[in-house]
């Protein structure tokens, strides 16, 4: 399951600098993950100051 960033997000792009796989991109309102791309790695959950990213279900 790839991951996605919920609501908390505040558009710091920690996640987008430390993505592998180059699959986040800055949104309208906050970062998205392009879930055809997301390698699941959790490197974005491991950067993000308020825990934003999240395993999608």
């Amino acid at each position: 399951m790839s991951y996605m960033i919920s609501d908390e997000c505040i558009s710091c792009g920690a996640c987008a600098e430390n993505c592998p796989a180059e699959c986040i991109e800055e949104g309208e309102t906050k970062y998205e993950i392009d879930s055809e791309l997301c390698v699941e790695c959790g490197a974005c959950r491991d950067v993000c100051p308020v825990d934003a990213p999240y395993e999608a279900s």
